[in-house]
C-alpha cells in the first residue's frame, strides 16, 4: 500500500451530471488498482444534510484535493453574485492552487450547452486536454485511462520512462559515433562538458545514461543515431507555411523533418527564419554583418527546442510549426506537467523536463536552459523587440505556442474595437504589405470617399500609417507600433 495516498475531487453540476458522479465514484473506489493509490473521492451531495457547510466550502475542499475532476455537460448551474458557478470557481480555485485537473466533457456538439457552460470548456479547452465522453461507460474508460497515467507521472505506477528505455532492435553499431565525438568538441566550445576519462562513443552515452544493459536507449538513438526514422516513425518535425493568416489550401511551402534531434532542430529553426523578414544592418561594430529578425531568433529556438525537448514521444503524432502572414505556431503532441499550467510559464519556475535524458546533451550544447528561464526569456526578448507576448494554451491534446510577427493581435483589436471589416482590412494587410484607395475601393465595394474616410480613420486610431500625401503614390501600411500597454495580446 502505497504511504500517501492521492484524494479526488469530483465537480459538476450536481442534478445534470448525478448519475455520471456516482458511477465515477462507485469505479475508483471499487477498482483493485485505482483503489490502492486512492483514499477518498470527494462528493459534495454526501455531506450529511445537518452538516451542510456554507456554500464556499467547497473551495475548501477542492483545495485539499490532489487530483481536481471536472465533468462538463450542458447546464452550467445556479450563478452566485458574480454570476460565476460552483463549477467554474471550483476549476478557478484548482487552478490557482496547482491541483492536478482532469477534464471530462458530455457529448461533441458544443452548441448544444448553454452559453457560460461553453464558454467554460472552451476555457478548461486552453489549459487541459478535455476528453470526451458519450455515456457513463465511455466516461468511466477516459478516467480509468486518465488517473493511470497521473499515477505513472507521479511514480505510483512504475514503468520505464520512454527517454530512459531500451531502443527496441538497436545496438551500438546504430550508433552515429562522427556524432557523439562532434557533440563533446561542441559541448567543450560551449564550456558546458569537462570531459575525463575514456572518449569513446560507448564510454560517452555511458556517462549521460544513454545506455541499458550496453543498449541504447530511445534517448541515445534519438540524438545519435545513424537512422532514427528506422526506429521511430514519429520523431518528426512538419513545417507549413501559409501566405494568409488561416490555415488554407493552397500550401505555400511544406517540409518535413527527420532525423537526429539536433539536426532537426536546426531544419525546423531555418525553415522560419526562411520565412519571416530579416533587416541586415552595417559593419560599424563587427566585421559581419549583423541580421536582426522580426521575431528575435532565441525565442524561436527556444518554442522549437522545447516543442521537441519535452514532447510525448508515446503520442503518434507529430511536432508541427505553421508559419502565418502574422504569426508562428509551435504544436507540441503533449500535456503540461501536473501542476504547471499556462500562467505559470509566465512566471519563474523550475524545471519539470518531460525526457530528461534528452534535455541533458540539449543543456550540454546550449540548446536548453535547466533554470526553467525559457518561457519568461522569450517573453522578455519579444517584449524587447517591440512585440506582444507569446500565448501558451493546451488545444485539446496539444501543446501550442503562439508567437506574433506583429503587435496587432486579436486581444489588440478587441481593445481597439475594431469592426468586421477593420479587422478583414488588417488581415489583407498583414498578406500584402500595403494597400491604396482605389485598392480600398476594389476590395470593400465603396466609393473613394468613403475609402479615404475609413482609411483615414484607422491611420487615427494608430492601426495604419499613410506613406506619402497626396495622388496615386500615396498608400497605408500597419504601424510599426510597440506592444499596447496591458496586452499579453492573447
Amino acid at each position: 500500500m502505497p504511504a500517501t495516498r492521492l484524494k479526488i475531487f469530483i465537480s459538476s453540476v450536481q442534478k445534470e451530471l448525478a448519475e455520471e458522479r456516482r458511477a465515477v465514484k462507485d469505479f475508483i473506489t471499487h477498482d483493485p488498482l485505482l483503489s490502492r493509490f486512492i483514499s477518498d473521492v470527494f462528493l459534495f451531495e454526501n455531506i450529511p444534510a445537518g452538516d451542510r457547510k456554507p456554500d464556499d466550502i467547497y473551495l475548501g475542499e477542492a483545495e485539499q484535493c490532489d487530483i481536481y475532476l471536472a465533468i462538463l455537460g450542458n447546464k452550467y448551474g445556479w450563478k452566485n453574485e458574480d454570476g460565476k458557478s460552483p463549477t467554474e470557481l471550483e476549476f478557478e480555485h484548482a487552478t490557482i492552487t496547482h491541483r492536478e485537473r482532469l477534464v471530462f466533457v458530455k457529448g461533441n456538439d458544443d452548441k448544444a450547452r448553454e452559453v457560460d457552460m461553453a464558454k467554460l470548456v472552451s476555457k478548461a479547452g486552453r489549459q487541459v486536454t478535455r476528453r470526451r465522453f458519450s455515456d457513463i461507460s465511455g466516461l468511466v474508460r477516459e478516467v480509468y485511462a486518465s488517473l493511470v497515467e497521473s499515477l505513472e507521472n507521479r511514480g505510483g505506477i512504475r514503468s520505464t520512462p520512454f527517454d530512459d528505455s531500451v531502443c527496441d532492435g538497436a545496438t551500438l553499431r546504430d550508433i552515429d559515433h562522427a556524432e557523439v565525438k562532434a557533440f563533446v568538441e561542441t559541448a567543450e566550445a560551449a564550456g558546458r562538458l569537462k570531459f575525463k576519462g575514456s572518449r569513446a562513443p560507448k564510454a560517452v552515452l555511458q556517462n549521460f545514461n544513454l545506455l541499458r544493459d550496453g543498449l541504447p536507449t530511445n534517448a541515445a538513438m534519438l540524438l545519435f543515431g545513424k537512422n532514427p526514422r528506422r526506429f521511430f516513425n514519429n520523431a518528426q518535425v512538419h513545417c507549413f507555411y501559409f501566405h494568409g493568416t488561416e490555415k488554407r489550401k493552397p500550401i505555400a511551402s511544406q517540409q518535413p523533418y527527420e532525423g537526429r534531434l539536433f539536426e532537426v532542430i536546426n531544419q525546423a529553426v531555418e525553415f522560419v527564419l526562411g520565412k519571416i523578414d530579416r533587416r541586415v544592418g552595417t559593419r560599424a561594430t563587427s566585421t559581419q554583418t549583423p541580421v536582426t529578425f522580426e521575431i528575435p531568433r532565441p525565442v524561436i529556438a527556444e518554442a522549437i527546442v522545447n516543442a521537441v525537448a519535452h514532447r510525448n514521444y508515446r503520442n503518434n503524432g507529430f511536432v508541427q510549426i505553421i508559419v502565418f502572414a502574422d504569426r508562428i505556431e509551435v504544436w507540441n503532441p503533449c500535456e503540461l506537467p501536473p501542476g504547471l499550467t499556462p500562467d505559470l510559464l509566465r512566471k519563474p519556475h523550475g524545471p519539470i523536463p518531460r525526457n530528461p535524458l534528452i534535455a541533458e546533451p540539449l543543456f550540454r550544447v546550449k540548446y536548453v536552459e535547466k533554470a526553467g528561464t525559457g518561457t519568461t526569456d522569450m517573453i522578455a526578448d519579444c517584449r524587447k523587440a517591440g512585440l506582444p507576448e507569446p500565448d501558451f494554451e493546451q488545444r485539446g491534446p496539444h501543446f501550442v505556442v503562439t508567437l506574433w510577427r506583429d503587435w496587432l493581435t486579436e486581444a489588440v483589436m478587441d481593445k481597439l474595437s475594431l469592426t468586421d471589416q477593420e479587422r478583414k482590412l488588417v488581415s489583407l494587410l498583414k498578406v500584402r504589405g500595403r494597400i491604396g484607395n482605389k485598392e480600398y475601393q476594389e476590395a470593400f465595394e465603396v466609393s473613394k470617399p468613403t475609402a479615404s474616410r475609413h482609411l483615414d480613420v484607422l491611420a487615427g486610431k494608430g492601426v495604419l500609417t499613410r506613406i506619402g500625401t497626396t495622388g496615386k503614390g500615396t498608400y497605408y501600411v500597419i504601424s510599426h507600433k510597440g506592444l499596447i500597454k496591458g496586452s499579453k495580446g492573447s
